[in-house]
């Protein structure tokens, strides 16, 4: 079963520089998608054989997740069933027979750091859900976590040490939820691997590689061996983010 996730920065914007063919040619058994930037109503958007599910900020052109999938879920949630983080579109989860699949979209800390506080008390809140899940089946998390956890994960890490994205704080929250009993795929199959899933616009930083590994596909300690094989599509324009994907076996 191959999932894919994408940060498309704007679905609109994405459709007219190429998301269609991409998604048309990966032929993923789940697409999901972050920051949609959608309302209700705005993109007719569908794709043969898929259901999709959109789950859309109150505020516009903001944030925003969606879901395309093959496979028909037995149930379908939206948010994390709590008001006060759920007015920005940032989860779905689609329960199947065998496992749950969630996309998110983390709040990012912003510049100067101004949503850190209010990002530490989400991270908990989403990890309390999630492990909520895993005592029923087997959990898959896909998105942009906006965090990159290791040195390894970004090109400049002395620089941004102390950056959104690279605070202590924030890394440290990612530690628990992989200790809370999860695996990041990608860095259990490439331990070593240096690529990137997210480039700023400024400074010509995708030209330089100049990226951070921000967007991940987490799976519960229970799927360890499902994991076939993680991707990184580093050659897919359209966004300041990359696709993102896993191949779990024996899910089908």
């Amino acid at each position: 079963m191959l999932c894919v996730s994408w940060n498309v920065n704007g679905l609109r914007a994405c459709v007219n520089k190429g998301f269609s063919d991409f998604f048309k040619e990966v032929n993923a058994d789940i697409f999901a998608i972050q920051e949609t930037k959608l309302q209700k109503g705005q993109i007719d958007l569908e794709f043969d054989g898929y259901t999709s599910y959109f789950n859309d900020a109150i505020k516009k052109g903001y944030s925003g997740v969606a879901i395309y999938t093959k496979k028909q879920p037995l149930h379908v949630t939206y948010g994390l069933g709590i008001e006060e983080h759920d007015q920005e579109g940032r989860v779905i989860t689609l329960e199947f027979e065998k496992f749950y699949f969630i996309t998110v979209y983390t709040p990012n800390s912003k510049r100067e750091l101004e949503r850190l506080d209010y990002r530490q008390v989400w991270e908990d809140a989403f990890r309390t859900y999630v492990n909520d899940l895993k005592k029923n089946k087997p959990v898959v998390i896909c998105g942009d976590l906006n965090v990159a956890h290791q040195e390894i994960d970004l090109k400049n890490d002395k620089t941004n040490h102390k950056n959104a994205g690279f605070t202590d704080e924030e890394r440290a929250k990612f530690t628990e939820l992989l200790n809370s009993g999860f695996i990041d795929t990608f860095r259990y199959k490439y331990p070593d691997k240096e690529v990137y899933s997210w480039w700023s616009y400024m400074f010509k930083a995708r030209e330089k590689n100049a990226g951070w590994r921000i967007d991940y596909f987490v799976v519960s300690q229970d799927l360890k061996d499902n994991i076939e094989d993680a991707y990184i599509y580093t050659d897919i324009m359209g966004s300041d983010h990359c696709p993102v994907g896993v191949k779990l076996e024996g899910l089908e």
